[in-house]
């Protein structure tokens, strides 16, 4: 075979792209070992209790079993796509999520949901909901994923957001025999530059130095909710440096829907979760944080499911469209508001990917017969990087519960292929 590369000339350039792309690895490290919650919701921190996401759960059971007792008028309500065995699907694995699981992810809120109060009311509150959050975990009865949202750090707002802070991890420390919880998040809203980040950290590294906890164990989430978080005055996109900012602790980043839109100025009668400036700050949070392991939320349906059968119908549709949307931009976690909410919040979860199934594992299965070379079923065509699209839609439907793991044999693929998470690792394994 004639070649002219001789070995050390190839071995000098590929080492210098080694460094390079080892660096682009340590940025990009694709998704998180953990499985994403499908919703966040927020409660005024003034409510909260140990038993508050139980009993959220349990009115969510019965918003579903009063306005939604059976899978036709269900189905009806939501004006479902498919025949009614789809919807019978759709409907018990609803009631199933919601007796086991209603709440995923809770936020006790210091922020919108709480209000400015007297000092000495704040601190009271956060430190009895930090031992009521303590009961809970003992109790076993917390969400699987809680977390507060403090105060943003502007100007005004960052002593007593910062003292809340202290207040609440401290008495949660303490009261959980020194140790954080699992999957425990401070949220941090309306960062508007990468220094309020920075401030945060810098108190947070503090925090873990007096009370002998591990450097990183407190991780944080950042909400976007202003156009200056999207591009500062030189036009230079703030995502990345807000991201570099969190220095490895940012778990997630949320849209803040209401307080985007009115900072684009954009009256209230349209600040509504389809406008196209959302769709546009939506866009510019998957360029900024794909790749890096970085869970993304939208934001939540604010016309809430309250009064008469026909106005929680109504709102129901509109919190269903509003999901499926988000769902199609690739945003699979969301925010809710009221009990009332997470039934829609898994129906539409669980109808986006159910109504794609069949079609899915055949697009799968076909690709992965052809030991991963470019095919066509039907008119569609799939090469490599669809493979891989596919595989992540059932990793997606596994994580939420909408299909099963019994389904996942539609596919071709076993369990443990599903769970490696890189087609390529799953085609090398197979073709070796």
């Amino acid at each position: 075979m004639y070649t002219v590369i001789d070995p050390a000339t190839l071995s000098s350039i590929f080492d210098q792209l080694a460094a390079a792309n080892q660096k682009f690895s340590q940025h990009y490290p694709g998704d998180s070992e953990e499985q994403q919650p499908t919703h966040t919701l927020y409660g005024g921190a003034q409510l909260y209790k140990a038993t508050s996401t139980q009993k959220i759960g349990e009115l969510a059971i019965k918003a579903f079993n009063k306005y939604a007792p059976d899978a036709e008028s269900f189905a009806k309500t939501l004006n479902l796509p498919g025949e009614l065995p789809l919807w019978q699907q759709v409907h018990s694995r609803v009631l199933t999520r919601l007796e086991t699981c209603a709440v995923e992810d809770f936020r006790i809120d210091f922020e919108d949901g709480y209000g400015n109060r007297p000092d000495a009311e704040e601190d009271a509150t956060a430190a009895y909901t930090a031992t009521q959050f303590a009961l809970a975990l003992k109790q076993g009865i917390a969400a699987p994923y809680m977390g507060i949202r403090i105060k943003p750090f502007n100007h005004e707002l960052k002593q007593r957001s910062a003292r809340t802070l202290d207040i609440f991890v401290s008495t949660l420390v303490k009261e959980n025999h020194g140790k954080v919880p699992e999957n425990f998040i401070i949220t941090i809203p309306k960062v508007l530059i990468p220094e309020q980040v920075t401030a945060l950290v810098q108190l947070l590294e503090h925090i873990e130095a007096q009370l002998e906890l591990e450097t990183g164990t407190l991780k944080i989430e950042i909400m976007v909710e202003n156009t200056q978080a999207l591009l500062n005055q030189e036009g230079i996109s703030h995502l990345p440096l807000i991201y570099k900012a969190c220095q490895g602790r940012c778990r997630g980043a949320h849209f803040g829907t209401y307080d985007y839109t009115a900072s684009f100025d954009v009256t209230a009668a349209f600040q509504t979760m389809d406008h196209p400036s959302c769709d546009f700050a939506l866009q510019m949070m998957k360029l900024a944080f794909a790749g890096t392991g970085v869970w993304l939320s939208n934001g939540a349906t604010s016309v809430m499911p309250i009064g008469d059968t026909e106005t929680v119908h109504k709102a129901w549709r509109l919190s269903f469209d509003n999901i499926t949307h988000s769902l199609e931009m690739g945003f699979y976690q969301g925010w809710d508001l009221h009990p009332a909410q997470i039934p829609i919040r898994y129906a539409a979860s669980y109808t986006f990917f159910l109504v794609s199934l069949q079609q899915a594992s055949e697009r799968l299965k076909n690709f992965i017969d052809k030991a991963a070379q470019a095919t066509l079923l039907g008119d569609v065509f799939d090469d490599a990087a669809t493979g891989q699209g596919l595989l992540n839609f059932f990793l997606r439907a596994l994580n939420c519960g909408a299909i099963t793991e019994a389904e996942i044999d539609q596919t071709g693929l076993t369990l443990a292929e599903v769970r490696c998470k890189s087609f390529v690792q799953i085609v090398k394994n197979r073709t070796c």
